[in-house]
């Protein structure tokens, strides 16, 4: 594939010239081999330069590899190829009565893209989607096939590791029982004298959405599995139709709500894997930090929330369970996940960020490495207490940089 290149929201555009696609694993490690600098294309759906190669650099993708979805129904796993997106996955493994923990708000990402940033779904007793996996597989600078399980001493560095360690080929994952899921929306949750912790426990999965035009959340989005006690949410009223959380947006691109119940996989995800998910058309920027801070950050947005208002199409907060990868967003402590889907406009957009940031700055926040984020290097590594345990696993795996580019050149060596 030649021509320009760019990401899922069109905000970069990659030097690259050319997209390789091998189509075998014999034809990758080759490629690897040979090159001096490569960087992976997943689904395409970060939205900053993570998977710029440069001009010089080899931008590949693995969709021509042959996709593998082996599912042990015995041992509970499945062993799913780089290459493979999540909605594909999820359907594979239903058809053994099987599922995942999770899922992402949208299920059109590839899984191996997704856990290398710290992608999450929501709930507080849920992990990271990188929390399930317990094997990875790549392809190191030389060409040669790596295998890190969990339980290795490595393993914290392999999973959440920002594509900077090698090609990740295929990764293992724990599967549990099929389970159902009924979806419920809620409108107009009030922020003063909101319990976070209890709204954000009610249901297996929560999501607040808030466009901070006022205070509140404007929609409350609670997943709840039928094999579980479905409790009382009476502190916002139940929507009568079904609804987006994206102003202006069709319900039918989102899963089915009014508490129709239905497999795992299709309430899970926002969003339906047939139809374009979230607008289509924005920018992307979300910051985790420590769940104990979650109504003192809601409040110092609010306070800003004459700022943020213009260029927002909405804010989603979720909660994730503390996990250990080194470079995972929820290592080490439960975490809130303040989301922004911003306007098109990246002018307009980046003076807001940096607003958001200074008013989250006392929290410590770390972002979605897949997201739009000034944070300057120096900070991220403050904030990012295994980071020199991952730069010397970067350094033992790929010593000469092969899968280094500017953004992970800023996140291992960050000037003091």
């Amino acid at each position: 594939m030649t021509g320009t290149l760019t990401n899922w929201a069109g905000n970069i555009t990659y030097a690259a010239e050319q997209l390789h696609r091998p189509a075998s694993l014999d034809a990758l490690r080759s490629l690897v081999a040979d090159s001096s600098r490569v960087r992976v294309l997943g689904s395409g759906h970060s939205f900053n330069e993570i998977a710029d190669a440069g001009p010089d650099g080899v931008l590949l993708s693995l969709t021509a590899l042959p996709p593998s979805v082996d599912v042990d129904t015995t041992a509970r796993t499945v062993r799913v190829s780089g290459g493979v997106r999540y909605a594909e996955l999820a359907r594979r493994v239903h058809e053994h009565g099987l599922a995942l923990h999770n899922m992402a708000s949208l299920p059109h990402i590839s899984v191996a893209g997704s856990v290398a940033t710290g992608t999450h779904g929501s709930g507080v007793t849920n992990g990271s989607l990188a929390a399930a996996v317990r094997e990875v597989e790549l392809v190191t600078a030389d060409g040669s096939v790596l295998v890190v399980g969990r339980g290795e001493e490595r393993f914290g560095g392999a999973v959440t590791a920002l594509g900077a360690l090698g090609v990740v080929t295929a990764l293992t994952l724990d599967l549990e029982p099929d389970f159902e899921v009924s979806q419920h929306v809620f409108t107009e949750l009030p922020l003063e004298g909101i319990d976070f912790e209890t709204v954000a426990a009610s249901a297996y999965s929560v999501s607040l959405f808030t466009d901070w035009r006022r205070p509140g959340f404007r929609q409350v989005w609670l997943k709840r599995r039928t094999d579980r006690p479905a409790p009382d949410f009476p502190w916002a009223v139940p929507a009568t139709e079904a609804l987006h959380p994206v102003p202006g947006m069709p319900a039918r691109n989102c899963t089915e709500q009014l508490g129709v119940p239905g497999p795992w996989h299709e309430r899970l995800p926002h969003f339906r894997a047939e139809f374009t998910p979230s607008s289509g058309a924005e920018l992307q920027s979300e910051y985790l930090l420590a769940r104990a801070d979650a109504l003192a950050a809601l409040h110092a947005l609010d306070a800003i929330s004459d700022t943020i208002a213009p260029v927002l199409q909405i804010c989603e907060v979720r909660t994730v369970a503390a996990d250990d990868q080194w470079l995972s967003p929820s290592y080490g402590r439960d975490t809130v996940a303040l989301h922004f889907t911003w306007i098109e406009d990246t002018g307009a957009v980046l003076p807001v960020v940096r607003r958001v940031e200074r008013a989250l700055a006392p929290f410590g926040p770390r972002p979605h490495w897949g997201k739009v984020f000034t944070v300057p290097p120096a900070v991220l590594a403050e904030r990012s207490p295994r980071l020199d345990a991952f730069r010397a696993l970067a350094g033992e795996l790929d010593p000469a940089g092969t899968f280094t580019n500017a953004f992970v050149r800023d996140v291992l060596h960050p000037l003091p």
